[in-house]
């Protein structure tokens, strides 16, 4: 993977598995530092806000976390080619703010630690700068020819 170069959502499911309406990441650059940085236009038609909440739709938290996981996963670049990422933990997560339609959601995310295909990231997600969520994410890259389908 090509360092400080922007990916859109078409070379983002090169490395990625997800689809819609599961996937979560608009666009990512992942700088000389190894820091990812990714953004997520909430645009409002997304069906986990149909439902939550009526009259106030606001994203839940859990989907923020599947936003910061995404783009977590990409930091792994190449090793993600023919592989797919499952969390294995899901640390000291904090949600500080709620985000809504209209809002992008801009995650930053570094690997802290890695055990052969199981990686340690920290990450953050922000809207207009302001911290909404913050924790630890670990996932383990598992080969696609090794999953059940």
């Amino acid at each position: 993977m090509e360092k400080n170069k922007l990916m859109d959502k078409d070379e983002i499911m090169t490395y990625i598995p997800h689809r819609k309406p599961m996937l979560l990441v608009d666009e990512i650059i992942i700088d000389d530092n190894d820091v990812s940085t990714g953004k997520y236009h909430v645009t409002g038609e997304e069906f986990f806000l149909q439902g939550h909440f009526p009259g106030n739709p606001v994203v839940p938290g859990v989907i923020i976390c599947e936003i910061m996981a995404q783009s977590c996963s990409l930091l792994v670049g190449d090793y993600l080619k023919g592989k797919t990422p499952f969390y294995a933990g899901i640390d000291k997560v904090r949600f500080r703010s709620s985000v809504y339609p209209g809002d992008t959601i801009v995650t930053t995310a570094r690997i802290t630690n890695r055990r052969a295909n199981l990686f340690f990231i920290d990450a953050e997600a922000t809207v207009n700068g302001k911290v909404c969520c913050q924790g630890s994410i670990s996932f383990a890259l598992i080969d696609n020819d090794k999953l059940n389908k």
